[in-house]
């Protein structure tokens, strides 16, 4: 084998990564694309194909014509969308600041806690993920409604007269979505603070700064990729979540991920609900490419 080449067990396992996404996200990327620019009909399945996958080059620019970009109109006209996105946006937002309010704290405690004791609390930290997603979003209806663990708790002690309305609110769907990605914000930040020379704080203190200062001007900056990566990795999935607004929420909690799976099942408008998705992508695209460029040019210094 010459020098600087690849043998084909290398190759291989070089090339399975992508295989993988080719698979399982391009491929079904490209479907949900060429739904996107299908007709509606009333079918089975619900949409006019605009060009086929078997056919050939030719072809496909021949039936380039004859694709629809009805469905992308659709979602600018249709107010549902844009209140739903925008509702999305709104929540995913608010829940990862709250995540990141509760992460850091607990991440630095892990940091700063004995070598023993450390991988007791990483377990603790990722404890959830032992448990079905279902389940844990379920057991949050058992502890929000006006009968629940909370209201009874929070009764008992005379911290209120009446029970709180917190379940099918917006309130309850933040609390389920940071309760469920908090995880997947606190290890990044973690992996950031572990990281850390702790000289460098050394030597802030001995240059005469305060521990809130040593905290500001070296601990929180250093961190910071941590930060962005924890908040990107709860932000995207939030903005897309069903399954926590449909158990937690009310008839007025409108978010994406409800309006397509709405147009999918019920109204079956397929190429709608595939714009939708599509357009989500691209909006959500933007924030990972800038982090990923970020990250090179953070490595490159």
């Amino acid at each position: 084998m010459r020098k600087g080449r690849l043998s084909t067990g290398a190759r291989l396992a070089l090339g399975a990564p992508y295989l993988w996404i080719a698979l399982f996200f391009l491929a079904p990327l490209a479907l949900v694309l060429k739904i996107s620019l299908s007709m509606s009909v009333i079918a089975q399945p619900p949409y006019e194909p605009a060009f086929a996958f078997g056919a050939g080059l030719a072809e496909w620019v021949a039936q380039a014509q004859k694709f629809s970009t009805e469905s992308y109109r659709g979602l600018l006209d249709d107010p549902l969308y844009l209140q739903s996105c925008l509702t999305s946006l709104a929540i995913a937002g608010v829940s990862t600041l709250i995540a990141l309010l509760v992460a850091y704290p607990l991440a630095l405690a892990i940091v700063r806690s004995s070598p023993r004791l450390r991988p007791l609390l990483i377990g603790l930290a990722v404890a959830p993920f032992w448990t079905s997603f279902l389940i844990r979003v379920y057991a949050w209806i058992a502890i929000l409604k006006e009968e629940g663990l909370l209201n009874h708790a929070l009764l008992a002690l005379g911290l209120v007269d009446e029970p709180l309305a917190i379940f099918a609110t917006n309130t309850a769907v933040v609390i389920g979505i940071v309760y469920s990605y908090l995880p997947f914000v606190i290890l990044p930040i973690y992996n950031s603070l572990e990281r850390q020379d702790a000289s460098l704080r050394e030597a802030a203190a001995d240059l005469g700064a305060s521990e809130l200062q040593t905290f500001w001007t070296v601990t929180l900056p250093l961190s910071a990729p941590g930060v962005v990566a924890g908040a990107l990795l709860m932000f995207i999935p939030a903005v897309g979540e069903f399954v926590i607004p449909d158990l937690l929420g009310g008839s007025d909690t409108i978010m994406i991920g409800r309006t397509m799976w709405n147009d999918f099942f019920e109204n079956r408008d397929w190429p709608t609900a595939s714009a939708g998705a599509i357009a989500l992508l691209a909006l959500l695209v933007g924030p990972i490419v800038w982090f990923e460029r970020r990250q090179m040019r953070e490595a490159v210094r």
